[in-house]
């Protein structure tokens, strides 16, 4: 049984099962080694995640660290991790390979191997993976081969079953220390070698080369039969239940392709809602230390499986909970087997695994080749024309209508397919009808178009840059996923390794999953509709086999159709399953049944810290702060159980009793801030219906109450320990407000910087944080299912590096605000207030669980953004917003020779602020191709430098600066060498780049003149850091106006080439180079770069336009500080607001505005934003590209 516990008093709304909320029966008696308990007195007690588990003995080698400084429960066991199954990512059995206290110690740096003509990597995979070279630590899990098919827990298995967990060599569990395994040259695919590391007991592994992953689950497979009882007994995991019957996909059963409109989900959906609109983007994560083996490969970037964080950015899962409680939060996001299966099937037990899924339940056929198909001519795909990839027709289709787009006022309803015929196609008519998608065998397409960079030098567009459209036919691509929320880097997806690394472009996703959506159909069903084998959700790109059999368009299983899925409520239609809305749109949200809760939907909580020191009060934030929220206090997401809390902080610790009945707030202050401790924890949170009038009260006289303090001290450690005793019986969002340098107490920093060394162009120093004190309270945060948002106001040091770790680990997000001070930067202040009107007033998911699945074949091996791992493909998401990003790299495990199309399908689970279990679910649809033409044709380059700057931020950390420089350079240098060498009829002396790749070098270098990467230029510590976050936590749109900003001429603004948006007309003037040159003394310019927008006005400027737009007579008249543009009743000034305006709305955080003369100091920002102008420590662009041809033409 778990630790023992203490009964918890539970917050008044809490404690008990929601209004029609049924306790799934033994739901918890199936789960191993948790204690046995009733539902009510231990399934919802305080310390919920780590309370029943108990962990067996482990012979698991952990690093020495002291014990947690927050005691946190469950903090100190040691879990084993199995690997998980074959060709599967572990959603369940998978165990927390080290606590959150145990696993935070970094292996000391070692010497980083030579970056110039050679990348090494260290991964336990059968072919070189993508990403930076890769640096393992002892600590870091191997790469997991086909992590997108996610592994089911069930309860233990009889003794003598038959069925247990199967392992290969690429995925052996680790007892000991992994030992560093040497990569591989990018030639080779299949190189034999082994992994050193113990079994567990029980097992009988059979090693192998890493090419031979069937052969080495068939040997697996057979030697497992005696041993999973032992297994049961030593390593904490599931295995198959033994009255579970076990599935394999028949031979004789048509192998049938993805197709057009084909798919299904169980279940009725009693209604399908379009809510409104909302809007999105956010920071970032950090790297561990880690050291590369030298290796000698060939000369050019290798994107290998680069391990760099078990939390923010990591390949390997390391919790700091339990793995059941792993498997009780995705399996919310996997409802009952039973909703995914008939009558035919025995349902999948209800624990978390199951609920948002794991992989096999079935055995997969163990062989070493594919499933053979039918006996029939295999026609050729070389010839068939390009884009020919629509599935032939049956007989009683052939006049049918393909779907089209589903609008959401009425989804799923369009005329469709007739009664499906009783004969069905086979394996190879699909191939050859969906085959042929090879580029080479059409006339050239633009984007493979050769440019000359050195002799074009106008190759930028005169509008920004839109995503590829994939090359699909037409009923698949208004079916497929908008880039905005899924983007990948390559369009076209290599169907070898071999390819890739020969295209040398890094593999991707770019994911924006919880983006404010305009139409959103939501689905409330009975059951949800998800494939038996790898837990897929049904989706348009499934095939329906007859009216009853859809085939999983990424395991390629044949599922069963539901008795409920056949009817739809919309057309109120029985038998037509391929109209129902989850088969008409890409996107969709479930609303979840009480099988996706183990505990009832936790009430929306939070928690606001403040810095009241006196550095606090100089600067003036506490007034703004809370202006706002009395402002936005009825807005706060929330019903009727949103609950609010305050803690300030100084030298001590101060709380709030705003216990309804009292007739003022009343201070208790708590001065030892060595054994910090909650002096009255039944009123300090309280139910903000209840106690809105003291509320309101303590943010009226908040701002007046510390005026006189002498207080300059900082105790922000212990007022963040008390902030997570408070906020762990329920979880929700930490909300704190720091000025300065943590000084006092748990957490103390000292200041790492040395202003002398802003401008070095040689080792930039202290990247990584200072102290493990803010990961690990993070990390108990996130297990009490808090997250931690950062504001950080300071016009000193603050080692951000050391604080960002709050936020990081805990998915929280990160706002900065250098040189803070109401009065004196009005510019900083208005940012902080239309910041926290977003703040306050977005949606908010909690207790939130993504998981990412994709094509058997593929394999996901590295995450960046703000999280937590739980498993491979696994993310734990304290708090989800609509502005956060994440990006995921990507590696081709087995070749794709045998499909044409693959699908990437992402799932998050949330609890909303209104307390309902919803998954959103996103699926994108990319062709195979198998030409390395067809591999650049298809290149994202704003998705490739997007993932790039993620691998180099983890680079910058983890080696230094400069290696993740010249990883960026090398990644170009790389790209155009290898196209170049393929192309025919090119001069080598030329520099040359397909058009889809003819921005990569612009952007990289604006990469390079960015805060974070730049050198030789002054640049503060800590805004390198933000600028590093930001590069991990933003989503692509909005990384990309930081990279490399739009600038536009808007003093001769016209009606021409102008759009129309909510009868408001708004000009649309072209883009403008980023150089000097553009720039005359006789214009104005608009420079966009994200979160702030610059106005600079030429000294010959039009006065009629400085009279117009401005408000003023001349030139010499605008002031210094300008940052708002008056209403002036002139077309020019309408014009000039409208574009802007417009610029404004397209994005969740409201850049601020400043007019800059000559004369100005924000001039300096300005001009070091013209990324193609050459500066005393970087390259022109011009220059640049010379270097980049020396490089490539060598």
């Amino acid at each position: 049984s778990g630790p023992v516990q203490s009964q918890m008093q539970f917050p008044p709304g809490y404690g008990s099962h929601p209004p029609n909320y049924s306790a799934p029966s033994g739901h918890y008696s199936q789960v191993p080694n948790k204690a046995a308990a009733s539902h009510l007195d231990h399934q919802y007690r305080a310390s919920y995640y780590p309370g029943y588990y108990s962990a067996p003995a482990q012979n698991v080698m952990t690093p020495s660290v002291g014990s947690n400084v927050l005691n946190a429960q469950g903090s100190q066991q040691l879990y084993n991790k199995t690997p998980p199954h074959t060709g599967g990512s572990s959603d369940g059995p998978v165990q927390g390979a080290i606590s959150s206290a145990s696993y935070l110690h970094m292996s000391a740096q070692q010497s980083y191997s030579a970056f110039d003509n050679h990348y090494s990597t260290s991964v336990s995979s059968s072919v070189a993976s993508q990403g930076f070279p890769l640096n393992s630590d002892p600590y870091a899990m191997p790469v997991v081969s086909g992590a997108m098919y996610p592994n089911v827990s069930y309860p233990p298995v009889a003794a003598g079953s038959a069925y247990g967990q199967t392992f290969t060599s690429q995925s052996l569990p680790a007892v000991g220390q992994f030992k560093e395994t040497n990569a591989f040259s990018s030639q080779s695919t299949s190189v034999p070698h082994s992994l050193q590391q113990h079994a567990p007991m029980g097992y009988n592994t059979t090693l192998s080369t890493i090419s031979s992953a069937q052969s080495v689950q068939d040997n697996l497979c057979r030697n497992l039969t005696g041993s999973v009882a032992k297994v049961n007994n030593q390593i904490n995991t599931g295995g198959i239940d033994s009255s579970q019957p076990v599935h394999s996909v028949s031979q004789n059963v048509p192998f049938t392709k993805p197709g057009v409109g084909t798919s299904a989900s169980s279940g009725v959906v009693s209604s399908v809602r379009s809510p409104a609109p909302s809007l999105s983007s956010q920071p970032s994560s950090s790297p561990s230390v880690t050291q590369s083996p030298e290796l000698a490969l060939q000369e050019g970037m290798q994107y290998g499986g680069y391990v760099n964080n078990q939390a923010s950015s990591a390949p390997a899962p390391l919790s700091s909970s339990s793995d059941d409680e792993e498997e009780d939060e995705e399996d919310e996001e996997a409802a009952l087997d039973s909703s995914s299966t008939t009558s035919s099937a025995s349902p999948v037990l209800n624990n978390y695994d199951a609920l948002e899924g794991g992989g096999y339940p079935d055995t997969r056929s163990v062989t070493s080749s594919p499933v053979p198909a039918p006996s029939v001519p295999q026609t050729s795909k070389a010839s068939k024309p390009f884009g020919y990839g629509y599935p032939a027709l049956q007989p009683g289709y052939q006049n049918a209508t393909p779907p089209t787009p589903v609008q959401p006022s009425n989804p799923g309803h369009h005329p469709g397919f007739q009664h499906y015929p009783q004969q069905y196609p086979g394996v190879n008519q699909l191939s050859s009808s969906l085959g042929g998608l090879s580029l080479q065998h059409s006339q050239q397409p633009e984007s493979l178009r050769p440019v000359n960079l050195t002799h074009d030098r106008n190759i930028l567009p005169v509008s920004s840059v839109p995503a590829p459209v994939p090359n699909l036919n037409s009923d698949l691509r208004k079916l497929n996923c908008s880039p905005d929320s899924f983007r990948c880097t390559l369009t076209n997806i290599p169907q070898t390794q071999a390819l890739l690394n020969k295209a040398k472009l890094p593999l991707g996703l770019l994911l924006h999953p919880f983006r404010d959506l305009t139409q959103l159909p939501v689905i409330t069903s009975s059951t949800i509709v998800r494939c038996r084998s790898c837990r897929t959700y049904i989706n348009p790109f499934v095939s329906f086999i007859d009216q009853r059999r859809w085939k999983c368009n990424l395991c390629y299983r044949v599922n069963d159709v539901p008795e409920e899925f056949m009817y739809n409520p919309l057309t109120r239609s029985y038998g037509e399953p391929h109209k129902r809305p989850e088969v008409q749109n890409s996107t969709v949200e479930f609303i979840a049944s009480s099988d996706y809760m183990l505990r009832p939907p936790q009430p929306a909580v939070y928690l606001f810290v403040l810095d009241v020191s006196h550095n606090a009060v100089e600067v003036g934030y506490l007034t703004i702060v809370c202006q706002s929220l009395l402002e936005n206090l009825d807005k706060l997401p929330g019903d009727s159980r949103t609950r609010i809390g305050f803690i300030t902080f100084d030298s001590t610790v101060q709380f709030y009793n705003l216990q309804e009945g009292l007739s003022q707030p009343q201070m208790l202050i708590v001065s030892d801030i060595d054994d910090i401790f909650l002096p009255t924890p039944d009123s300090l949170l309280v139910n903000l219906h209840e106690s809105k009038e003291l509320i309101k009260d303590l943010l009226n006289a908040l701002p007046n109450m510390f005026t006189n303090t002498r207080e300059t001290h900082s105790a922000l450690g212990p007022a963040l320990q008390a902030a997570f005793k408070l906020m762990s019986p329920t979880g929700g969002r930490i909300s704190v407000f720091q000025t300065q340098l943590p000084s006092l107490g748990a957490g103390l920093l000292h200041s790492r910087e040395d202003p002398n060394q802003r401008s070095s162009t040689k080792v930039v120093q202290h990247l990584g944080p200072a102290t493990d004190f803010y990961k690990k309270l993070a990390l108990d945060c996130s297990g009490q299912q808090t997250a931690v948002d950062l504001f950080l106001l300071s016009s000193q040091y603050s080692d951000l590096a050391s604080l960002a770790c709050m936020s990081k680990y805990s998915a929280g997000c990160i706002y900065y605000y250098p040189s803070f001070h109401r009065t004196h930067n009005p510019a900083q202040a208005e940012k902080l207030q239309k910041d926290l009107k977003r703040y306050l007033t977005r949606k908010i998911g909690f207790e939130a669980v993504m998981r990412i699945r994709c094509t058997k074949g593929l394999s996901i091996h590295t995450f960046h953004g703000n999280f937590f791992v739980r498993s491979t493909d696994l993310l734990s998401l304290a708090n989800v917003n609509p502005d956060a990003g994440f990006a995921v790299q990507m590696s081709i495990e087995e070749s794709l020779t045998d499909t044409s199309l693959v699908c990437f399908q992402t799932a998050l689970l949330y609890t909303s602020s209104k307390g309902e279990r919803r998954i959103r679910v996103h699926t994108l649809c990319l062709p195979v191709v198998s030409s390395l033409a067809d591999v650049y044709a298809g290149a994202d380059v704003q998705a490739v430098v997007c993932l790039l700057a993620n691998m180099a931020v983890d680079r910058s950390v983890s080696s230094s600066l400069a290696d993740a420089r010249d990883a960026l350079v090398n990644a170009v240098v790389d790209s155009l060498a290898a196209y170049m060498s393929t192309a025919s009829n090119l001069q080598q002396s030329m520099l040359i780049a397909p058009n889809s790749l003819k921005l990569f070098p612009l952007y990289i270098l604006a990469l390079l003149k960015q805060k974070a990467f730049r050198t030789g230029t002054s640049t503060r510590l800590d805004d390198r850091v933000y600028a590093m976050c930001q590069m991990k936590s933003q989503p692509l749109v909005h990384l990309m106006k930081m990279i490399h900003p739009n600038l536009y001429r808007i003093d001769k603004l016209t009606d021409e080439s102008t759009i129309h948006v909510n009868d408001r007309v708004v000009p649309q003037p072209p883009l403008q180079k980023l150089s000097a040159e553009k720039l005359t003394r006789e214009g104005a310019f608009l420079m966009d770069c994200g979160s702030i927008f610059y106005i600079w006005i030429g000294k010959n400027c039009d006065n009629n336009f400085i009279k117009d737009v401005l408000g003023y007579p001349n030139y010499a008249s605008v002031p210094q500080k300008m940052t708002q543009l008056p209403e002036v009743d002139a077309l020019s000034s309408e014009r000039t607001r409208s574009f802007i305006s417009w610029l404004r709305d397209s994005r969740p955080l409201s850049p601020v505005l400043q007019v800059i003369k000559d004369e100005n100091p924000a001039k300096t920002d300005f001009f070091q934003h013209l990324i193609e102008d050459r500066t005393e420590a970087a390259f022109s662009y011009y220059e640049f590209l010379l270097n980049i041809q020396q490089q490539v033409c060598k």
